[in-house]
């Protein structure tokens, strides 16, 4: 009994560190410091991590399962090319669904579960006005799909929690060092605000508006890319596992 608990404790562990690489790995794609069409190994990332190959190569079998990576045989894993058209689609996507899902909530959900939102709200534009990339995308997830989640269709947030991981924001860090994050994480606490009031059209528009928002940021970052900083990101990912 006693060796059967040990390898189920020692299965566990390694079970919850390969999310946390896979976690912090999204995170550095999202960032645009894994940058698409490069190709990267395990044993490489695995140093940047200061841990072993084998949770970061599971990891990044996670996100090949995702459509993120794709395998290089013998070299590692290559990240997937996203392009415009694909993000226009993507986009258009989540429009079709979180619009209308938004305003469907804010006709069935109770005043404290909206305010149990705002400090998530308050996390990202802190972590936006802080230059806190990890933490901003983060709390971003956190405060969508939760709000999402109030509608009672669990199917609907993993579609949309997928449509995110797809859709990655490219040149995030360089839209930070620009200072464009800031007004589009204060678009939270405006929604927020719509919602709290019980305008279901106006928060179906401010929705609307933040998504073509979100948008416009993949295109800026494409048009003007900024220097790959991957070490940092990373090593800034792993301390938030």
């Amino acid at each position: 009994m006693g060796g059967y608990l040990q390898q189920h404790q020692l299965a566990t562990v390694q079970e919850r560190l390969r999310d946390q690489v896979a976690h912090a790995l999204r995170a550095a794609l999202i960032a645009g410091e894994l940058r698409p069409g490069e190709v990267y190994s395990a044993p490489g990332l695995a140093t940047d991590f200061g841990i072993s190959a084998t949770p970061v190569r599971e990891a990044m079998l996670d996100l090949a399962r995702e459509g993120l990576v794709e395998p290089v045989r013998n070299k590692g894993f290559r990240i997937t090319e996203v392009s415009e058209r694909d993000l226009d689609q993507y986009t258009e996507l989540r429009a079709m669904i979180e619009v209308p899902t938004v305003g469907r909530v804010t006709r069935i959900a109770t005043a404290a579960q909206l305010t149990e939102l705002r400090p998530i709200a308050d996390e990202i534009v802190t972590s936006a006005r802080a230059h806190n990339l990890i933490g901003y995308l983060d709390a971003d997830r956190r405060f969508h799909l939760t709000l999402l989640g109030l509608a009672g269709n669990d199917r609907l947030v993993e579609t949309v929690g997928d449509l995110r991981k797809r859709s990655r924001l490219y040149g995030l860090t360089g839209l930070d060092e620009r200072g464009l994050l800031v007004a589009s994480a204060e678009e939270h606490h405006e929604l927020l605000d719509r919602m709290l009031e019980g305008d279901d059209k106006a928060a179906e528009a401010c929705m609307a508006r933040h998504l073509g928002h979100v948008r416009s940021l993949w295109a800026r970052a494409r048009d003007e890319p900024v220097e790959r900083r991957s070490r940092r990101t990373l090593g800034a990912a792993r301390g938030a596992s």
